[in-house]
């Protein structure tokens, strides 16, 4: 029961209705307001804290992609690159409820309660904002990328084709002993066609489901004095070696199975002898960390033209100079697969279709201004896939080059609402 008195209307000064205290009488009040009113502050919280972080998730996405592109013209225009990442995002919010009950507006002889509720809700973002920069970053920028990056991301099922295309900068082909090197650039044309070529050719081989791209398995040997191993000594080498004793040499051999280079080739690695494996093994020894090995052979599919070298990754710089350049400095052409190679699936022009326009284009995914211009990935017409894969990449890529942005003790922009 709640206690409540019974009002009069009478007219304010200023026309709005006002209550006088008349008689008190006690009244049934339902609880259903108040049953309401719980079960709406349960499940209110809740969907405003999903809406609140896939909305910044939203808006972080949005921004790096924005960034990309606008990196892109920075490189067609010669210009320094540039990021800035969001460090933090901290929203607080305030749920203000009310209920209250109060009589209908109906006479005098009135005794009809009706409930009153009310509710709120206030965000209170706060964001920080840092800059992406210092030696670190810059190294990882423009150090080229390591060949177990580009194994990975092939792993997760990325065209080969696209792959080298972006993140590769010359192939390196064995030829009368020597090496010869061909330039993923269409400034060079001899280069840059060999180059295109031989990644078709690779990419039929990998839509047969043909192209093996694994980490040669070898054995590795050691040889050391039977006098230098202590009984504890020994009893760890046998948990991580297997251990031979030569009663003649008075030696212990130690063998253990490790994972060599990647190799790209259009067989099973593991059928190779344990001699071939490591005559593979001590070639791809004598390159760098980025490059990328294969060896194409007679007897499996994609045969037809043997190819032996290696792919020589760039960074993520020359990346985005790459795409910058090819806008309209050096535009990239197209190039037909050689007659010895079985038929691809797809053979775009560019690596990654942009546009540029001076107005903002409709209907595609996502557009940035810069240098006057509206800068956009093509994601319509019969390559649509293609370029959103290639931008996917480039945005993967970039993930796997930058470092955590410091969330504290560097100048940061800080937005309060």
């Amino acid at each position: 029961m709640v206690e409540l008195a019974s009002d009069c209307v009478k007219q304010s000064n200023n026309g709005h209705p006002m209550m006088t205290r008349k008689a008190f009488s006690s009244v049934p009040f339902t609880p259903i307001a108040f049953i309401c009113l719980t079960l709406l502050s349960g499940c209110l919280s809740p969907i405003t804290l999903t809406r609140a972080v896939i909305a910044y998730d939203d808006a972080i996405t949005e921004s790096q992609s924005k960034q990309l592109l606008m990196n892109i013209a920075r490189a067609q225009h010669h210009q320094p690159i540039h990021f800035t990442g969001v460090s933090n995002v901290a929203a607080t919010f305030d749920f203000r409820f009310t209920a209250g009950a109060t009589p209908a507006l109906t006479g005098d002889a009135s005794r009809t309660i009706l409930p009153v509720i009310g509710g709120s809700v206030a965000e209170n973002p706060t964001i920080s904002i840092a800059p992406i920069e210092g030696e670190d970053f810059t190294k990882r920028l423009l150090t080229p990328f390591h060949e177990a990056k580009l194994t990975l991301l092939l792993r997760q099922g990325v065209d080969i084709d696209l792959l080298l295309r972006l993140m590769a900068k010359e192939l390196r082909v064995k030829h009368n002993g020597g090496v010869v090197a061909y330039r993923n650039n269409p400034s060079d044309t001899i280069g840059y066609e060999m180059f295109r070529r031989v990644v078709l050719h690779l990419s039929a081989i990998q839509d047969h489901n043909g192209l093996h791209v694994e980490p040669l398995a070898i054995e590795r040997t050691w040889t050391i004095p039977a006098d230098s191993v202590t009984a504890e000594g020994f009893k760890a080498l046998e948990q991580e070696y297997q251990v031979s004793y030569d009663k003649q040499t008075k030696t212990y051999t130690l063998r253990k199975q490790v994972e060599g280079g990647t190799l790209m080739t259009n067989y099973d690695p593991d059928s190779l002898s344990k001699e071939e494996r490591l005559r593979l093994q001590h070639e791809d020894e004598q390159g760098l960390a980025n490059d990328v090995t294969f060896d194409i052979r007679p007897g499996h599919f994609g045969g037809d033209w043997p190819l032996k070298g290696a792919f020589r990754l760039r960074s993520f710089n020359a990346i985005l100079n790459f795409l910058g350049l090819s806008i309209a400095e050096e535009p990239e052409y197209h190039v037909d697969k050689d007659l010895r190679t079985p038929d691809v699936a797809e053979n775009p022009i560019k690596t990654m279709d942009l546009i540029v326009s001076p107005s903002a284009p409709s209907g595609l995914d996502l557009s940035m201004k810069s240098h006057g211009q509206h800068y956009a990935v093509n994601t319509t017409g019969p390559q649509a896939r293609w370029n959103r894969e290639a931008f996917k990449l480039l945005s993967q890529l970039f993930q796997m080059t930058v470092t955590e942005v410091p969330r504290a003790g560097v100048p940061s922009i800080t937005i309060a609402k």
